[in-house]
């Protein structure tokens, strides 16, 4: 007996979705799957939601000081003319960073090895690349999944039965977030 299930596919097609699956899952909180889909997104899911309930404040506060570009009132970098040439100014800041300990940078690491990247488009500047903005599913994770289930020991996702597919008759569930 297989420590997993095959659900009719390729290995490299069932690991593109299960990963697409999981993402979508931890980015939006819930998705409607088949139900053998969904106990193998639930197993994934809630390894990766552990390791982060566990690593959740496993980090030191550093201050660091950093160079940022002087701008304007529009958005751009001043220039000042120095040797005849047009040269941007420079602030130093003070920043606040979290510096990750060993385990939880190892932790991190292994939730964006397997997790997609997510682009978030806002809907009134759709096909504007500017306007896109990337999000970190491991940082999602750390900082608003995990303190949600810090007291809770597994048994982080649910499946409700929502009944029989139309075309081939196969139960479809919803998996979501407790």
């Amino acid at each position: 007996m297989a420590g997993y299930r095959k659900l009719g596919k390729t290995a490299s097609q069932r690991k593109a979705l299960l990963r697409n699956q999981v993402t979508n899952l931890l980015y939006h909180g819930k998705i409607t799957t088949t139900e053998t889909r969904a106990k193998e997104i639930r197993r994934i899911a809630e390894g990766y939601i552990a390791m982060a309930v566990k690593e959740k404040d496993n980090f030191e506060t550093v201050t660091v000081k950093s160079k940022v570009a002087r701008k304007d009132k529009d958005g751009k970098r001043v220039k000042e003319v120095v040797d005849g040439k047009k040269v941007a100014v420079f602030d130093e800041v003070e920043k606040q960073i979290k510096k990750d300990a060993p385990s939880r940078l190892h932790a991190r690491r292994k939730m964006n090895a397997f997790l997609y990247d997510i682009t978030e488009v806002p809907t009134e500047a759709a096909g504007k690349k500017k306007a896109t903005k990337s999000i970190n599913l491991a940082d999602k994770l750390f900082d608003e999944i995990a303190p949600k289930y810090a007291n809770r020991n597994g048994g982080y996702t649910r499946i409700v039965k929502i009944g029989p597919r139309k075309g081939d008759a196969a139960m479809e569930v919803i998996i979501e977030l407790v």
